[in-house]
């Protein structure tokens, strides 16, 4: 009698459970996560440059309906809805959405949703943008035709994100002059990040051309690829400190924008 063929694996079980720890993972952090450096956008300096660097790439808000996917606790949300935009917030965690809610009362809806199907009506939002989802992603490829439906036709997709794997020689060594991102009893944070890192799709390193050639294949155009994040850390400098600073500089981080045609 031949050998049983075992079955194929449940790849949708595994993603599944990839995402919920994910989901999980950011829950536990969003009581502390604006205390980590970079996370909370502070008032002056680094809001304006975040400012000018959202503007470049979406012109004047104009009213316009915005997304802002993975809103953690509404920093970004915040930002666009000064703007001008009118602005909806999609966390995957309820503990991120129960802060980002805290700071914006009713001037943000927050819905809870995986950024990778958010459910939201086709063609109902003017602008998408994101800031350090992408790497994340257990499925860019679903991610990204589903932002594609949600965008109105003529609408802006704004990916802001890094390679946080792949470092140069300086930043090997910045990385490891730098305080540890997690301390005392949440120390197997660090451990269950590295686990989740090394399952998603971006598990090599999100590099900037590889995340926009998954947008072309989306049907997206007019793709813009911008590295100018100068002003952005040196208004950071301060609160991240000296070796911090290095880091994000050695780092491969961009704003991606692209189109739906109309």
């Amino acid at each position: 009698m031949p050998d049983a063929i075992p079955a194929p694996p449940d790849h949708a079980a595994s993603n599944r459970d990839l995402r919920d720890e994910i989901r999980d993972y950011w829950s536990e952090r969003a009581a502390t996560f604006d205390q980590d450096p970079g996370h909370r956008i502070t008032d002056g300096a680094e809001r304006a440059a975040w400012a000018a660097l959202f503007t470049r790439h979406l012109g004047p808000a104009a009213g316009r309906r915005l997304l802002d996917l993975a809103s953690g606790t509404g920093e970004i949300a915040l930002l666009c809805r000064d703007l001008g935009f009118r602005v909806t917030g999609l966390d995957w965690s309820e503990p991120m959405l129960a802060r980002a809610r805290g700071k914006a009362g009713d001037t943000v809806a927050f819905l809870q949703a995986d950024a990778e199907r958010t459910t939201l009506p086709t063609a109902s939002q003017d602008v998408i943008v994101t800031r350090h989802l992408v790497w994340t992603l257990v499925d860019p490829t679903a991610a990204f035709a589903e932002w594609f439906r949600v965008l109105a036709p003529g609408g802006r997709l704004l990916i802001v994100d890094g390679d946080f794997v792949n470092r140069s020689l300086l930043g090997r060594l910045m990385a490891r002059l730098a305080a540890p991102a997690h301390r005392g009893p949440g120390a197997d944070l660090a451990a269950r990040h590295a686990s989740i890192l090394s399952r998603v799709h971006f598990s090599g390193g999100a590099r900037g051309e590889a995340v926009a050639a998954l947008l072309v294949a989306a049907g997206f155009g007019d793709i813009r690829l911008d590295t100018r994040f100068a002003p952005i850390h040196r208004a950071q400098a301060r609160g991240l400190g000296f070796r911090k600073t290095l880091l994000r500089r050695s780092e491969h981080r961009y704003a991606i924008s692209a189109t739906k045609p109309s």
